[in-house]
């Protein structure tokens, strides 16, 4: 990203630009970067847009080779088009032979590092990654703009938010957003604020559904349930990622026995170190065997719905019942 902002600064572009990664929000702002630096607002000859897996390769060539319209470059703007991931050989061709004038920025979410397309941008252009960003640059990021509009966060209450919108960067635009308006008129942000206005993510419902069946409440995780496909939440996503919340659970049971740290252990299992010590109280509400136990269940579960033996909604009804129910250590519901 440093190295965007200095081809910006400086004024000496490359004429690739490939971002790639799952921070969408990152290589949204940067994409607009780019165009702002390059192509004035009104300019619409000079700035041609290419989106999907049906991109014409020739068509962006033609375009790439047409010179621009009284201004200093043309940009062509290419997202998703999987050209980075299935290659091209016709661009991958054309690439090393650009156009100087012509400034290609594609856009992508995978991308395969072997392939004579990602090699070319590479070497020859800008490649970068956008993958989602470590907990410590959120959060200074969180509170440079809490700073901006003069508001105060405790710790508690900023991981308090920070749990109910995951890492996404985007997501957590938009609820700051709303969390800012909604405290338009105070000082500090309180856990109240947050509580009242942000949305609850799916993986924190699942979170909150697993706690309930961690503490034999079979009420709530049937209502935590039920909420879920009212919001039209297809059940086998939620399996799924029920299934994966009892994998970390596990993980870090065994990982807490070897005695790794808190920062490791969040790293291994793929969370925010803040959430580390809350799932560590998770787990210790069910027994490892039982952990194992639910994870069998749960694929058996998923492939009898995949087989029509059971529908989705029952098949999670039945891991969701049969774990929350007392006493604290079920048999196998299968």
């Amino acid at each position: 990203m440093k190295t965007i902002d200095e081809d910006i600064k400086s004024r000496k572009f490359q004429n690739i630009y490939l971002l790639y990664g799952s921070e969408d929000y990152l290589k949204q702002q940067y994409k607009q970067k780019l165009k702002q630096a390059l192509i004035p607002a009104d300019d619409t000859i000079n700035f041609s847009r290419f989106e999907g897996k049906h991109a014409d390769p020739q068509a962006i060539i033609d375009l790439a080779e047409t010179l621009p319209f009284f201004a200093d470059y043309r940009l062509i703007l290419i997202e998703d088009s999987g050209f980075f991931k299935n290659s091209c050989e016709a661009l991958a061709n054309y690439l090393p032979a650009l156009t100087p004038s012509t400034i290609l920025v594609f856009s992508e979410s995978e991308v395969d590092k072997r392939g004579k397309m990602y090699k070319i941008a590479n070497k020859t252009g800008r490649a970068v990654e956008f993958a989602q960003q470590k907990e410590q640059l959120i959060t200074r990021w969180i509170l440079g703009r809490l700073k901006k509009e003069n508001k105060k966060i405790t710790q508690s209450v900023l991981e308090l938010f920070l749990s109910k919108t995951g890492p996404d960067m985007g997501n957590i635009d938009k609820e700051l957003e709303k969390l800012l308006c909604y405290t338009l008129h105070k000082e500090v942000v309180e856990a109240c604020d947050v509580q009242a206005v942000c949305t609850e993510q799916i993986t924190n419902q699942i979170f909150e559904m697993v706690n309930a069946i961690g503490k034999r409440d079979q009420k709530r995780a049937l209502s935590l349930y039920y909420d879920l496909l009212a919001l039209k939440e297809a059940p086998m996503r939620i399996l799924y990622l029920m299934n994966r919340q009892f994998r970390i659970l596990l993980d870090l049971t065994s990982m807490q026995k070897a005695g790794l740290d808190a920062k490791t252990m969040a790293s291994k299992a793929g969370i925010p170190p803040f959430a580390v010590r809350r799932s560590l109280e998770q787990a210790a509400r069910f027994q490892e065997k039982e952990l194992i136990q639910a994870l069998n269940d749960g694929a058996s579960l998923e492939t009898d719905s995949k087989t029509g033996k059971i529908t989705d909604q029952i098949a999670v009804e039945l891991l969701i019942v049969t774990y929350s129910k007392q006493p604290a250590s079920p048999a196998s519901v299968l």
